[in-house]
């Protein structure tokens, strides 16, 4: 069956999709407060640290989404708690919104808290996020430089959530008067055209009920980097749709979080 894409704005819209969207985007600041109110973080700049009881298994990053332009860490707090109830330290790091800041400059942030959290917790460190933030856990482990390579070398997994793996087709939409993304800019920052570090396994990790684009993309970063030696497979969780793929984030037996935090002795 030929798959065309008519309408790239209609093919990245998520809420339009989703029954009763409203009450998603108005209970995640609601929950994030009422957790943060159980487990103060450790304020880590732009970024938010939660520490467990007892000594730290390791460190989960979770990276947000919103199309690289909305929400902050105080939106998803809650979804810490499957790390915290593994015994693992769990950072939400915070960056720019664009138009303020490029996707480039984005990544630079992330980082940069990654390596600083880092300094704190030792141990193995999972990376995850959604959607844009799933982009950025990706980008997280390309073989470029993005992660110090001490820091790198600590990572023991990586399950982008409903990533954007491939930056091109955001340039069709409206969102790009924002986003203001290039041609030269998608080529450097897309983790489906880059060199992936080896020896860290990568889930790509998406709802069954998502938008087609968001299923494509998944299977697309998957697919490249198992190209290019990397141990990858794309799990299709069904029955989820964008908005609540990430609530296994709370629950440490659920079997995206057994994925994230399985290969903690593998490196």
């Amino acid at each position: 069956m030929l798959y065309q894409v008519d309408d790239w704005d209609d093919a990245y819209a998520n809420g339009a999709h989703i029954p009763n969207a409203e009450a998603y985007f108005a209970s995640w600041p609601q929950s994030a407060a009422a957790f943060r109110d159980r487990h103060p973080p450790r304020d880590l700049g732009r970024g938010h640290l939660f520490m467990p009881q007892g000594t730290p298994r390791g460190l989960m990053v979770f990276i947000h989404g919103g199309y690289w332009m909305n929400t902050d860490p105080s939106f998803w707090s809650h979804l810490a708690e499957g790390a915290l109830l593994a015994g693992w330290v769990a950072l939400l790091p915070g960056y720019t919104l664009a138009p303020e800041a490029r996707i480039t400059q984005m990544t630079g942030q992330v980082a940069r808290q990654i390596a600083t959290a880092a300094e704190q917790v030792e141990g193995p460190i999972a990376i995850t996020g959604h959607s844009a933030g799933g982009h950025l856990a990706a980008r997280m482990v390309c073989d470029d430089g993005t992660l110090p390579a001490q820091v790198l070398a600590r990572v023991s997994a990586c399950v982008p959530i409903s990533p954007l793996s491939d930056l091109r087709p955001l340039m069709r939409t409206a969102m790009n008067r924002t986003l203001m993304i290039d041609l030269p800019e998608a080529l450097a920052e897309s983790p489906a055209l880059l060199q992936p570090a080896q020896g860290i396994p990568v889930t790509t990790w998406v709802g069954g009920s998502e938008r087609p684009e968001f299923l494509r993309q998944a299977r697309l970063l998957a697919d490249a980097w198992a190209g290019l030696g990397a141990a990858t497979e794309c799990v299709t969780a069904p029955g989820r749709h964008h908005f609540n793929v990430v609530e296994d984030l709370m629950r440490p037996d659920a079997p995206l979080m057994t994925r994230l935090l399985a290969q903690s002795g593998s490196r």
